[in-house]
């Protein structure tokens, strides 16, 4: 059966290259893409494990659709020639862990500036497409967090309701390097937009606000570095995993949205699908109704994964630690991040479907199946001498 865009309009069959496809989104983006359309992926990136299963199995419906290209952006060659043999180029390369953004701010800066320069540069002068993904965290903080504490206007959420159009990008002082990798965020936006208005690149810009399901990030010591510290939703899992505390930073008061990967690769999709209703357009992706503190995320990750495991919680499950020492100097963070979805759904006529218990319960689920006995293993081993 022919598909149709939202105008009625038949799609014809895209190759698109993706520049980050063997990570978390875009594992699932492939995933999506093999199953519902026709369209083809030069999947480029360092890494292939988390798409391998699309690879290997050449029997498969879409075999022959999907090709994985081992390439580093930074100094390859062949990145123009892949985003020349494209119809649309899709960049999802990124360092994008909270605890790199002050310990590595010059990899943060050129990871997500400096990297991304040429793939702008190469769509512009190809005439290809391209949707570029940004972050939620070019908002920075938001204007009621600077509001006095005794203020009314505290409690009118047009102070923290971010908005594409409209919403100032508020961040810390330069010695804040936590805000670096928002700043290279920002002003490769600034350039996409710029080549749009100029040279008529033709552009949709995606900023995430906390996606999150399998395959996120890394486990510590299992896919990952013993020492690495992925973001909240890994490093509690990983916690509930090893049946340890988890730690709440600055007493987890931090409010954020939360949306399930499946909804959020429907709305990506859907950009694909309907150039002429997203170009031109930045979109929030995001789910604005589920809201919690750091510190509600815990207790009903807590409670979640003892329903999953069959494992009674810990006595005491959290702990609170200051940013200072979980993150190291030039820690700072938002307060909120809600998006408003006035935009998305405008112009593709898309709402997120799935609820903070369920997409945790699914995630929950995954990370309990896939790591649980490597992790026992793990820490039935004896511990080396010196």
């Amino acid at each position: 059966m022919a598909r149709a865009d939202l105008d009625g309009r038949s799609i014809k069959p895209l190759t698109i290259c993706m520049i980050g496809a063997g990570g978390f989104i875009g594992s699932h983006l492939c995933e999506k893409l093999m199953a519902e359309t026709p369209h083809k992926v030069l999947a480029l990136d360092v890494y292939s494990d988390k798409i391998r299963h699309l690879l290997e199995p050449e029997s498969l419906a879409w075999a022959g659709r999907i090709q994985f290209h081992r390439i580093n952006i930074k100094h390859d060659s062949r990145l123009e020639g892949l985003i020349k043999m494209a119809d649309l180029t899709i960049n999802l390369a990124a360092i994008c862990t909270p605890a790199d953004y002050n310990t590595r701010p010059l990899d943060t800066i050129y990871s997500n500036f400096i990297d991304a320069l040429p793939v702008v540069k190469y769509c512009s002068e190809n005439n290809k497409r391209l949707i570029h993904f940004s972050t939620c965290e070019v908002y920075g903080k938001t204007i009621g967090s600077f509001l006095p504490k005794d203020s009314p206007l505290r409690q009118d959420p047009a102070y923290y309701v971010l908005k594409e159009d409209a919403s100032p990008c508020i961040f810390g002082p330069i010695e804040k390097q936590r805000w670096s990798y928002a700043c290279a965020k920002q002003l490769i936006e600034r350039l996409i937009y710029a080549e749009g208005a100029e040279n008529g690149l033709e552009f949709t810009i995606v900023r995430p606000f906390n996606w999150i399901g399998p395959r996120m990030d890394f486990i510590p010591g299992i896919d990952g570095p013993s020492e690495g510290v992925p973001r909240v939703l890994a490093c509690f899992s990983n916690a509930l995993l090893r049946r340890e505390q988890l730690k709440l930073v600055d007493g987890g008061q931090s409010q954020r949205t939360f949306i399930y990967i499946k909804d959020a690769i429907e709305a990506v999709l859907l950009m694909i699908e309907n150039p002429e209703r997203a170009n031109g357009h930045i979109f929030n992706v995001g789910n604005p109704n589920n809201e919690v503190t750091v510190r509600q995320l815990a207790e009903m990750m807590t409670q979640i994964y003892s329903k999953v495991s069959g494992e009674a919680a810990l006595d005491v499950p959290t702990i609170d630690v200051s940013s200072k020492e979980f993150y190291g100097e030039g820690y700072d963070d938002s307060d909120k991040r809600i998006p408003d979805m006035t935009i998305i759904n405008r112009q593709l006529g898309w709402d997120p479907k799935t609820s903070l218990w369920d997409l945790l319960e699914a995630t929950l689920t995954y990370q309990h199946r896939t790591y649980a006995e490597a992790i026992k293993k793990a820490m039935s081993r004896p511990v080396a001498s010196s």
